[in-house]
């Protein structure tokens, strides 16, 4: 046994969606650190290609709206003009909506659901010609969503559109595992505690304070994040199937009490 290849992702070719920042950044410095040629997608352009060049030659910027179907698609063609096959997607791309339940709009409830479940499948759906490229008996393809821990417990806050979301797109990992696999493709999810980011604002602005409610008493860094991202990317995860793996600090399996945005 090589213990020493067993996490690299050398020669492997990944994209992360909403990777220009937060978690997707967090996820593509590590796979990029690991070996991978790594292409980061979001919206925005500039922010694409501002990370593309801080992470080096090994990350390149595919910028690209996935909240519609067409943009999925699009995405997934972008990417077929420059490579034969995907070895590993995370579906990273994600949006929160809050508000009370008295007010709670539509808009706020299809613009989540829409990018946290409905495009996640559309984008693996389009990219499942890559993927079956990338996969063989000995080295399965992966895709990794990005889940929450408001998918397996609640928050305190009345996030309504997101915590379904986040749920839905659990068990959507567990179906998409039970069909891809007959592909040679695996399906996980992560779902992220408490990180410093754009979206989770109380960590970023006030880690101390949510820290108090974590029973490892801190909140997760870069490292927590890749590390996971990269187990699952990598030979290490290569028997792991349909499971999702909470990286939070023990938040949702060891806290007696209280709660947290995650």
């Amino acid at each position: 046994m090589d213990i020493g290849k067993l996490f690299r992702l050398d020669g492997r070719v990944a994209l992360v969606t909403g990777g220009s920042r937060g978690i997707g950044r967090m996820i593509a410095a590590g796979f990029v650190a690991q070996g991978a040629r790594v292409y980061v997608s979001s919206r925005k352009a500039d922010a694409c290609a501002e990370t593309a060049t801080e992470l080096g030659e090994n990350c390149i910027a595919l910028p690209q709206d996935v909240s519609t179907v067409d943009g999925c698609r699009a995405l997934a063609a972008a990417l077929a003009e420059r490579e034969e096959r995907l070895d590993i997607l995370v579906n990273n791309a994600g949006a929160a909506w809050g508000v009370a339940f008295e007010d709670f709009p539509e808009a706020g409830w299809d613009k989540v659901m829409d990018l946290n479940v409905k495009s996640p499948f559309f984008l693996t759906q389009a990219l499942h010609p890559l993927l079956k490229a990338g996969a063989s008996a000995h080295r399965p393809a992966k895709v990794i969503n990005i889940t929450s821990v408001d998918g397996l417990r609640l928050n305190p806050w009345e996030t309504y559109s997101y915590h379904a979301s986040k749920s839905a797109l659990i068990y959507l990992t567990k179906r998409l595992a039970a069909r891809l696999i007959r592909d040679g493709i695996n399906v996980t999810s992560i779902a992220p505690g408490a990180f410093a980011s754009e979206m989770n604002r109380a960590a970023r602005d006030h880690g101390e304070a949510v820290a108090k409610a974590i029973p490892a008493r801190r909140i997760g860094t870069d490292e927590d994040m890749a590390g996971t991202a990269i187990y699952l990317a990598s030979r290490a995860g290569d028997y792991v199937v349909g499971e999702t793996i909470a990286v939070d600090g023990g938040l949702v399996h060891a806290a007696l009490g209280g709660s947290i945005d995650g």
